[in-house]
């Protein structure tokens, strides 16, 4: 089951803007991206709205996809949630969804949720339920197509799936950001958590041309069929853009794209069939080197009784 998260991190033009609000050494926004990045969830869709270029440029490079929700000022966090949602929708099995200022859950709470078999989960600390919840892809339809004014939480009510309560020893479901003063104990337990391998991966010949930013930008082009406004999701310059796409077929000595220009609805940009098939051995080959790489840390590092980080 592959699982990906959207975050809804539009806010409104509050005095302290809660995902670029710092907690030691790293933000809030941070902090929930790495959280869902050890439990392996990916991709990880963010919607910007309040201060979007600032954000957009601060997760650029955690391998992260921004989406903005222009009219962020007259819409809800429902309305952020179906940006992502249909963004994301045919891209994994499952959905996570978490506001931005939840930011205390454990991985393992995630971990549970992914493995629950659920088609649609909240987790529950005591009897409050928290963040963050899950979705079947097959259920986002439905749940994108709710027009009531109870956001999220009117359109499971309303969701031909009945809403499973999945208990979890995790006080951090429930903890906004603006409340982390009061829960320091917590907050260094979670830092503590974070500790995991990290590794890239990248296909060189005569230089380095292909790595998981390539594929994602890659993947992005497939999505949108627009280079320009895959560059945009990505936070990265068009021109910078450019460069590494015109690496990779330096390289390869193939196209990776296909440009259809002109049309009365204008030019648009696909995955040439050598592009794509690129792209989906490359993920295989991350997904599988990654993998291996935590079952190595776990054994080397987890295993042994005289922790010492």
């Amino acid at each position: 089951m592959k699982t990906g998260a959207v975050i809804a991190a539009a806010g409104i033009g509050q005095e302290t803007f809660e995902p670029m609000r710092r907690y030691g050494s790293i933000t809030v926004i941070e902090r929930l991206i790495l959280t869902l990045q050890k439990a392996g969830v990916s991709p990880i869709v963010v919607v910007t709205g309040n201060q979007a270029s600032l954000l957009e440029k601060h997760v650029s490079k955690l391998g992260v996809i921004c989406l903005r929700n222009s009219d962020y000022i007259n819409m809800e966090m429902m309305d952020s949630a179906r940006i992502g949602f249909q963004y994301i929708e045919k891209m994994c099995d499952q959905v996570l969804f978490s506001p931005a200022d939840m930011a205390l859950f454990s991985y393992e709470t995630i971990a549970k949720l992914m493995n629950s078999g659920a088609s649609l989960a909240v987790p529950v600390y005591g009897e409050k339920d928290g963040h963050p919840v899950l979705i079947s892809s097959r259920l986002l339809p439905e749940i994108m197509d709710y027009q009531g004014k109870d956001g999220l939480q009117g359109a499971f009510q309303c969701c031909s799936k009945e809403i499973d309560k999945i208990q979890v020893e995790d006080e951090g479901i429930l903890i906004e950001t603006d409340k982390m003063d009061h829960f320091k104990e917590l907050l260094s337990v979670r830092n503590d958590q974070l500790l995991r391998p990290k590794f890239s991966l990248s296909l060189i010949k005569e230089k380095e041309f292909f790595d998981q930013k390539t594929a994602d930008l890659l993947r992005s082009i497939k999505r949108t069929e627009s280079v320009r406004e895959a560059c945009s999701q990505m936070g990265i310059s068009y021109s910078k853009c450019w460069n590494i796409l015109n690496l990779v077929e330096e390289q390869l000595k193939y196209p990776v794209l296909v440009r259809h220009p002109g049309g009365m609805n204008g030019g648009y940009t696909t995955l040439s069939p050598k592009g794509e098939l690129l792209l989906n051995r490359f993920e295989t080959f991350f997904t599988e080197a990654d993998q291996a790489v935590s079952e190595i840390y776990h054994r080397i590092f987890e295993e042994k009784r005289d922790k010492f980080i």
